[in-house]
């Protein structure tokens, strides 16, 4: 495979994994919603430095580190314990009344916090480190028969994915906000937080299952 194969695949592959559900996306439509389409990139850049630390790690050789049953289930646990508090958060300050769509600048996510949130919700879900110790590994390896160049390519078509995703989540629930009055922002929290707090219980779950 040359580099431009390895570039599409790993953008295809990371596609196939952007594009599914999860807390990542429930982060960004939340801070898209106060933060405007500058929120999907920001979220994006914490789990893409993340990702580009456990690229480096695993292309160094603990691939059987992540892949210990343990350290994944200690890593549901308490991932599924911090999801657990963001979505009950989000649940509490819909029903009080706390969050506003007129709110923008005022949010529960600046700028800052936007990418801390994205390294969060990426590190603290175990199903994250399982795909990078297994398929992410194997997808490394090949990428390596080219050279560090081969990463970087890999690297670069995989975080691409995700970048080109969630700007165009951002984007439209961005755009879209005008028409929300807060009665209906309010619900969207609500939902999203009950939507977190559904991870939450299937990441402690699964980690409880990896330990036993």
């Amino acid at each position: 495979m040359n580099l431009w194969g390895i570039f599409l695949s790993a953008l295809i592959i990371g596609f196939s994994g952007a594009m599914m559900p999860g807390p990542m996306l429930g982060v960004t439509i939340d801070g898209s919603l106060k933060r405007g389409s500058v929120a999907g990139p920001l979220v994006v850049s914490g789990h893409g430095i993340l990702e580009l630390m456990l690229v480096i790690i695993m292309a160094s050789g603990l691939k059987d580190f992540f892949a210990n049953p343990k350290v994944a289930g200690l890593i549901g646990l308490v991932g599924g314990g911090f999801l657990m508090w963001m979505g009950y958060g989000m649940v509490k300050s819909a029903i009080r009344k706390t969050v506003s769509i007129q709110g923008n600048a005022e949010g529960r996510f600046s700028a800052q916090n936007l990418v801390l949130a994205g390294a969060a919700v990426s590190i603290t879900n175990p199903y994250f480190i399982m795909w990078w110790a297994t398929t992410g590994m194997e997808l490394i390896r090949q990428a390596y028969t080219l050279g560090f160049l081969g990463v970087a390519f890999f690297y670069v078509g995989h975080i691409l994915s995700d970048l080109i995703w969630y700007s165009a989540v951002s984007v439209g629930v961005s755009r879209g906000k005008k028409i929300l009055s807060d009665f209906v922002y309010r619900w969207i929290i609500f939902a999203l937080g009950l939507f977190l707090i559904g991870f939450s219980l299937y990441f402690m779950y699964s980690g409880v299952k990896m330990f036993v």
